[in-house]
């Protein structure tokens, strides 16, 4: 049985990490949806522009499915970089297609969980002050439209390098909208913050480096596993990153990367059959 996950914000969630900064994750019991099938996990999974790259998604699946064994999961990707509150609202095209997308994985998975990190575009304008009930009436329609009243929702925190250099600067106001994300967590029900201490950005200064995705993405399936809020980083953060990167794929995994590979002329054909070979007789 798929169990899914809906991935929702803006490019945080989609995920901006640079992909040469870790290991890749492949794994037969990850899937992603694409083009309406479920497919075998490659990263960027939410590919809403050619920069997306390593999201929180990765190292959540893959925590997530070292403690469900009998089960895969399905990741359900509709972020949109740069995308402000008001565009989830319920009336516009984001909501909508989320629901669609949600809805039409349904048809072959169970619906399991809502992923959300957005924040950075209205951090500023002093948005934070109807962000709670704004945030209140996409959860709420979220649930009575997916039919999912109970659902969990991860809700991330915002980084602390925001407002200070790059792109980030613009985002002053952060803490206040962490402040709000924060408190409609503790108070609404089934709801679980996830804290962004210590995450690090690229560059740019708004976006979550890779390195601190794969921890990010712990620290949200521990908020989803344990049914708490996660308000400090993990004490085993690295070795956990650790398992996730030095996991031995199975054979059929190693077969999918090297289709990969030479897909994009990372090796020949006949280096393609040779490697292939190797992996059967193992």
């Amino acid at each position: 049985m798929i169990k899914s996950f809906l991935m929702i914000g803006q490019s945080n969630m989609a995920g901006r990490g640079f992909i040469h900064e870790v290991p890749p994750i492949y794994n037969e019991r990850i899937q992603m949806l694409r083009n309406g099938r479920w497919q075998m996990m490659t990263e960027p999974v939410n590919y809403d522009r050619p920069v997306s790259g390593i999201s929180l998604v990765g190292s959540f699946a893959e925590a997530w499915s070292r403690e469900n064994q009998d089960d895969k999961i399905g990741l359900i990707p509709c972020a949109e970089g740069g995308s402000t509150l008001d565009e989830w609202a319920v009336d516009q095209p984001l909501f909508r297609h989320a629901i669609t997308e949600a809805k039409f994985a349904m048809e072959n998975s169970e619906l399991t969980g809502i992923l959300w990190h957005q924040g950075e575009s209205d951090s500023m304008n002093g948005n934070y002050k109807v962000y709670y009930n704004k945030l209140f009436s996409i959860v709420e329609a979220l649930r009575v439209e997916l039919n999912a009243p109970d659902i969990p929702f991860i809700i991330g925190g915002l980084g602390d390098f925001l407002g200070k250099e790059g792109f980030g600067k613009y985002s002053a106001e952060y803490n206040f909208i962490n402040q709000e994300l924060q408190k409609f967590a503790f108070e609404q029900d089934n709801c679980y913050f996830v804290t962004a201490e210590g995450l690090t950005s690229n560059p740019d200064g708004i976006h979550i480096d890779a390195i601190s995705q794969r921890k990010f993405g712990l620290r949200y399936f521990e908020a989803f596993s344990k049914k708490q809020h996660v308000l400090e980083p993990l004490n085993n953060e690295n070795e956990l990153i650790n398992l996730i990167h030095t996991r031995v794929n199975t054979k059929s995994e190693k077969i999918y990367r090297k289709t990969l590979e030479l897909a994009v002329g990372k090796i020949s054909y006949d280096e393609f059959e040779s490697q292939l070979i190797q992996i059967n007789k193992k």
